[in-house]
């Protein structure tokens, strides 16, 4: 034999380097298998940290109001008045709203103010009920 001589494997190192088309499409159809389950547990996130989100605000609008309520007597006509006398820093901003306009605020059966504070939102949570109704 010569020097010349073919050794097995050899020819494969001479190959330019690259990517088949098989290989590339293997490659998206596995990112696409992984993004199809990555999504929707995603969105799902998003929604029940946007109900957390909610459920903390009301609780803390009503700690306040009733806060306000021990120390003045009366409820408060607004919950603006809440932030303005440092109860709550700022009135909080509906997480399926996304505006601070939108709470429904409950008076008190003698009129004399803000009793209670629900979500403005016509959603429905994880647990099946209106957000309206938490």
């Amino acid at each position: 034999m010569t020097a010349r001589s073919i050794i097995p494997g050899k020819e494969l190192l001479r190959r330019r380097g690259g990517f088949t088309l098989v290989e590339l499409m293997i490659v998206l159809t596995l990112i696409a298998i992984l993004a199809s389950i990555a999504i929707p547990l995603y969105m799902k996130s998003t929604v029940k940290a946007r109900e957390a989100v909610l459920l903390e605000d009301l609780y803390q609008m009503r700690k306040a109001i009733d806060n306000y309520y021990g120390d003045n007597g009366a409820y408060p006509s607004d919950l603006s008045i809440l932030a303005d006398k440092k109860y709550i820093r700022t009135v909080p901003v509906d997480p399926f709203t996304n505006s601070n306009e939108t709470w429904v605020l409950i008076y008190s059966d003698e009129g004399d103010g803000v009793f209670d504070v629900k979500s403005g939102s016509d959603g429905t949570g994880k647990n099946g009920t209106l957000f309206s109704d938490w």
